[in-house]
């Protein structure tokens, strides 16, 4: 099966932290999100993973060094392909075609899962959904008596279920929604002003091709600073075992678990905790933190910080509760 990874959306939600980092490449509690991504679909797959395929913008050097370096790691070869313009989720797949000619799995790269993934006997499609309190941001998907889905809309402003798509997609013959996908570009089949995955879906569905919905246990959302934050406590809370920093590592300094405290972390007369990760290099002094993100090689002094993300490599010394800031800023 091939593993198809679009990430070339440019992450405004998320700024200023995806302004000199592309969002599935930022670091949560030690690892990035697109890491997390590769090793989830390792693991919990009962199929193994022939190629992956990344589709950025453009060119990036810097990046593509990371992306290569994570396929690595899990001992798979990679491709890269170029979006260029964002046009929507239909086009950023079929930059990946010559990967959808076979078994292949789609996975958005803000999309973290917990899940086991198994496809011994699986249907011709299966659309990952999650039941959700607000579905009206995300693709909805409606199902039948028999538990197939029969409509898809995209954002929908009143949701005729609460079941959405979570960001991933298997299909069994790759070659089927390449086909789709050639006809909402040639067609020019636009949806909100963009070229969307749910009109090809839609075209699949009513060939007969049998789409079924796949729930999975627990979704985390990256989207927004709010979600970042929340879904990087989850995280903390599932790894707390692996992390075993405690108050007599740092001097005069109280821990409360859990937090990521990478090796090199620097920490005087603080209070850290709960749900706190500190990325190699920072230096943190004369500071209560909580609920926080801090990246690479940041000092932070004489500073309460609550619900904050600080990018790499900035100084910040007011004190203030609620911040984020992104990379190479100065605050004094």
């Amino acid at each position: 099966m091939n593993l198809i990874i679009p990430m070339a959306g440019k992450g405004t939600r998320l700024r200023p932290q995806t302004l000199s980092t592309p969002k599935p490449l930022i670091p949560i509690a030690g690892k990035t999100i697109l890491q997390r991504i590769v090793d989830l679909v390792s693991v919990n797959s009962n199929i193994k993973i022939n190629r992956i395929g990344f589709i950025i913008e453009k060119p990036d050097l810097s990046s593509e060094k990371i992306l290569k370096s994570i396929a690595k790691k899990n001992g798979v070869p990679c491709d890269i392909f170029y979006q260029g313009t964002p046009r929507g989720t239909a086009h950023a797949i079929h930059c990946a075609a010559p990967l959808l000619e076979e078994e292949v799995l789609v996975v958005f790269a803000d999309t973290l899962f917990e899940t086991k993934l198994d496809f011994s006997n699986t249907p011709d499609v299966y659309i990952f959904v999650k039941e959700v309190e607000d579905p009206r941001q995300y693709g909805v998907v409606s199902l039948n008596q028999a538990g197939e889905i029969v409509e898809f809309v995209e954002k929908p402003e009143h949701p005729t279920s609460n079941l959405a798509i979570v960001g991933m997609y298997y299909f069994k013959k790759g070659q089927l929604l390449l086909n789709e996908l050639k006809k909402v570009l040639q067609k020019k089949l636009l949806d909100k002003g963009e070229y969307q995955l749910t009109t090809a879906l839609e075209n699949l569905r009513t060939k007969n091709i049998k789409i079924l919905p796949f729930e999975i246990n627990q979704w985390l959302d990256f989207g927004t600073p709010e979600n970042l934050l929340q879904s990087h406590s989850m995280i903390l809370h599932q790894q707390s075992t692996q992390n075993t920093n405690t108050s007599k590592d740092y001097k005069n300094t109280i821990i409360h678990p859990p937090c990521y405290l990478a090796p090199g972390v620097v920490i005087k007369n603080s209070e850290i905790g709960p749900n706190v990760s500190i990325g190699p290099g920072s230096v943190i002094l004369d500071s209560t933190i909580k609920n926080t993100i801090i990246q690479s090689n940041t000092t932070i002094k004489k500073a309460t910080l609550i619900n904050s993300i600080i990018g790499s490599f900035v100084e910040y010394s007011p004190k203030k509760q609620s911040l984020n800031i992104g990379d190479y800023s100065k605050f004094k």
